[in-house]
C-alpha cells in the first residue's frame, strides 16, 4: 500500500469512527504508534492523517496530552450549525417543536442528484415545524443519508429536532449554503399560516464528511425572517 493511499485510507477511517461515535467527543484516541501498527503504516503517514483531521476541526492535538476528538467537531472549529431552538430562545420567545413526519425511503431523483447518490440509496426524510410563542417560525424538510449517519435509523425525532440531533451526532467537514426568496407552495403556506404563493425566506444547507453527504435540509420561514450569522 502506497503512502498516499495509506494516508487517505487512515484519514477517512478515523473520520468515519468519529462520525459514527465510536470515538466520542472529548475522548482520547490511540497514539500514533498504536495507530501505525493497526493500519500497517509508517508513523509519518498516520501523523499526516491526524494533522488533516485536526485542521478540519475533528481532532484537537496537544503536545504531551495526546489527541482527542473535538467536543464540537466542525470545519476548522470555526462554523457552528445554528440551533433553531437557541435562535428562538435568544429572541426571548418560547420554543416549541412539532414532528410532522418521519420516513425511511428512497429519495426522489432531484434529492439523489443534489447529494450525488446512487439509485439504491436509502435516506430518512424528516418534516417538522419549529414555533416561537406558538407561532410558526420555520418549516424544516430534511433528508439524512443513512450511509453517513447510520445511527439516525434509531432516532425517532419526536422530542428532539433533526437539527439539534445532527449537531450532537454528525460532525461535518464541508458545507454548502443557499439562501433565496420563493413563493410558498400549498403545504408550506398551510404550515406557516400564510396564503399560498406568499413570499417566504428559504435557506438550504448540505453538509459532507470527507466527501460523503450527510444531510440536505430546506428551511422555510415567513418573509419577515431575518438571518444573522456570527463567525
Amino acid at each position: 500500500m502506497s503512502e498516499r493511499t495509506s494516508f487517505r485510507t487512515i484519514r477517512d477511517e478515523m473520520a468515519r469512527r468519529i462520525a459514527e461515535r465510536r470515538w466520542l467527543p472529548g475522548t482520547l484516541i490511540p497514539g500514533e504508534e498504536t495507530l501505525a501498527r493497526e493500519f500497517g503504516a509508517a508513523r509519518a503517514t498516520v501523523n499526516r492523517a491526524l494533522q488533516e483531521l485536526a485542521r478540519a476541526g475533528l481532532l484537537e492535538r496537544r503536545r504531551r496530552a495526546g489527541t482527542r476528538v473535538a467536543l464540537h467537531p466542525v470545519r476548522e472549529a470555526r462554523f457552528v450549525i445554528p440551533l433553531v431552538r437557541q435562535e428562538i430562545e435568544a429572541k426571548g420567545a418560547v420554543y416549541q417543536y412539532r414532528l410532522l413526519s418521519r420516513e425511511e425511503v428512497g429519495p426522489p431523483e432531484i434529492i439523489r442528484a443534489r447529494l450525488g447518490l446512487g439509485g439504491r440509496a436509502t435516506l430518512i426524510n424528516v418534516r417538522c415545524l419549529h414555533l416561537a410563542d406558538r407561532a410558526p417560525y420555520q418549516f424544516e424538510d430534511r433528508w439524512i443519508n443513512l450511509d453517513a449517519v447510520p445511527s439516525a435509523r434509531e432516532a425517532e425525532f419526536e422530542s428532539m429536532s433533526p437539527n439539534e440531533w445532527l449537531v450532537k451526532h454528525a460532525p461535518f467537514t464541508d458545507a454548502e449554503f443557499t439562501f433565496l426568496a420563493a413563493a410558498a407552495n400549498a403545504d408550506e403556506a398551510a404550515l406557516l399560516q400564510l396564503s399560498e404563493g406568499a413570499p417566504v425566506f428559504v435557506g438550504e444547507r448540505i453538509t459532507w464528511l470527507r466527501g460523503q453527504p450527510i444531510t440536505l435540509v430546506r428551511m422555510v420561514h415567513p418573509s419577515s425572517h431575518r438571518m444573522v450569522t456570527s463567525l
